[in-house]
């Protein structure tokens, strides 16, 4: 994530970060440099002729089409839950929370009276738009342009009106298309920059997106209430059922050719569906409605990729041929995994090294797995992996789902890639400890807590052991290894 160091005084920051803007404006290849996720934000905005000195961000819509842009967008349900989360939470802070839609256009702003003031006063306001071309480096704009969490502090901002704000961003995922449709943010006054404001925003924008995902399913189960009649297919023919974007919500039972990704939407038109058989699209009142058939008897096989991440040495399989791949090749196939949609080599460089990553580095790093796994397994324009991904760290996600906790603790392993510190594996398996960690709790299960106490993950955590001490019959003979291991635990604390 590109958060700034927050160890040092705000101010003092500041007054840092506004020589290395004065330098930089100055003398682009002399002195201290910005972090290079401003520096490529700066040049962005440079390159969209932003001025410096004095611009401000268009108005682009009045108070009766704001209204409309509002209704019509698919984040108003959450604004009460970010309410909480960003505003509730953090009670009297001077902050103002702010939602753009992915044009970077602010659709909500509420927050602290007082700031909200100072906002009107440098057009921070709702109906104006912040995209990077529209108004320079800001944290709504650069999260939605580079696709990740930022925080831009003072003089981090091109435009020099607003260098007396700090504001984190975060952005909001569609989860059914992996699109960004719009950003969360946190704004105030420079003094008010706290270390906990880029991860709280983050875990909003998270919340968000599983609300989405909430409604996404329940519309799809309206959706197969609906139309499940239609899946009796003729014989020799196979129905799956699928959302207005492609994706599948029903099939039948034992159905073996439902699609693993989105399929082309041209109604009526016969299409490739692979292993030797054709499909046509068929248009419903919501969604569609797949049918396919086979045309020969060639038994044709889609490539697999499995991969075996949350062991002590990754592992990878290629339609069931191990490939030896070292940890930086398992965290670039992670991203892809996480990125079915595709990335370039910028947001690439920055899931795997952070905002110092090079997208030439991640380049050659990508051409080399490449070479290993073969070009139609490894695709670009937009890096994406061409094969079906059986990851054992999604399965955990799945199966905790659907609540089979044991099924999920037998995927855990040690986490996912336990040696890994690049920024994607790291989000990825905190959640993941997070969501076991969680299900392991609530079982109340002794056999499930002390199978997990005696993870990595679960080692040293006070709370997982007193759970287990809880749940564990009075003479069971681990009792006294858990006590003993808490103990220590404590006492080391202490």
């Amino acid at each position: 994530m590109n958060f700034p160091e927050v160890s040092i005084d705000p101010l003092e920051r500041a007054r840092r970060l506004e020589r290395i803007h004065a330098a930089t404006l100055s003398e682009p290849d002399g002195g201290e440099s910005p972090r290079p996720v401003v520096a490529a934000s700066w040049q962005r905005s440079l390159e969209a002729r932003i001025d410096p000195n004095g611009w401000k961000p268009p108005v682009v819509f009045a108070a009766e089409e704001l209204e409309e842009q509002r209704d019509a967008h698919s984040l108003a349900g959450c604004l009460p839950m970010l309410r909480r989360t960003l505003l509730d939470e953090v009670g009297e802070c001077a902050h103002i929370m702010i939602v753009t839609d992915a044009e970077g256009n602010i659709l909500w702003r509420e927050g602290h009276p007082s700031v909200c003031r100072e906002a009107d006063d440098v057009l921070l306001s709702e109906g104006t738009r912040w995209a990077e071309e529209a108004i320079g480096t800001n944290a709504m704009g650069t999260t939605l342009a580079t696709g990740a969490p930022v925080q831009i502090h003072s003089a981090e901002h091109l435009v020099c009106t607003y260098h007396s704000w700090t504001c984190a961003a975060s952005p909001i995922r569609d989860p059914e298309t992996g699109e960004v449709i719009g950003s969360i943010d946190l704004s105030g006054p420079l003094h008010t920059m706290h270390p906990a404001l880029p991860a709280l925003v983050a875990a909003a924008s998270r919340l968000a997106e599983g609300e989405l995902a909430e409604r996404m399913r329940l519309r799809h189960m309206r959706i197969a209430e609906r139309e499940m009649p239609r899946l009796r297919a003729s014989a020799g023919e196979s129905a799956v059922l699928l959302s207005p974007y492609g994706r599948v919500i029903a099939s039948e039972p034992g159905n073996s050719t439902v699609p693993e990704g989105p399929v082309p939407r041209t109604c009526g038109e016969e299409f490739d569906a692979g292993n030797g058989r054709k499909a046509v699209l068929e248009p419903l009142t919501e969604g569609y409605l797949l049918r396919t058939y086979r045309v020969s008897g060639a038994e044709q096989r889609d490539p697999v990729l499995r991969l075996r991440f949350t062991g002590m040495f990754p592992e990878v399989e290629l339609n069931e041929r191990a490939v030896r791949v070292g940890q930086r090749h398992a965290e670039l196939l992670t991203a892809l995994t996480l990125r079915p949609e595709g990335v370039n080599a910028e947001q690439l460089a920055l899931m795997v090294h952070g905002e110092q990553g090079n997208p030439v580095t991640v380049r050659a790093e990508v051409h080399r797995l490449r070479a290993r796994l073969g070009t139609s397994i490894v695709r670009t324009k937009p890096y994406r992996l061409g094969a079906r991904v059986e990851a054992d760290f999604a399965a955990v996600r799945s199966l905790l789902r659907e609540g089979r906790v044991v099924a999920a603790l037998d995927r855990y392993g040690q986490g996912l890639l336990p040696g890994s510190d690049a920024p994607v594996v790291r989000e990825e398996r905190e959640e993941l400890l997070a969501g076991m960690r969680a299900a392991v709790l609530a079982a109340q299960d002794p056999e499930l807590l002390w199978r997990f106490a005696h993870t990595e993950s679960g080692r040293w955590d006070a709370e997982v052991l007193e759970r287990l001490l809880e749940t564990l019959p009075a003479r069971d003979w681990r009792r006294a290894g858990t006590r003993a291991r808490l103990d220590r635990l404590l006492n080391d604390e202490g």
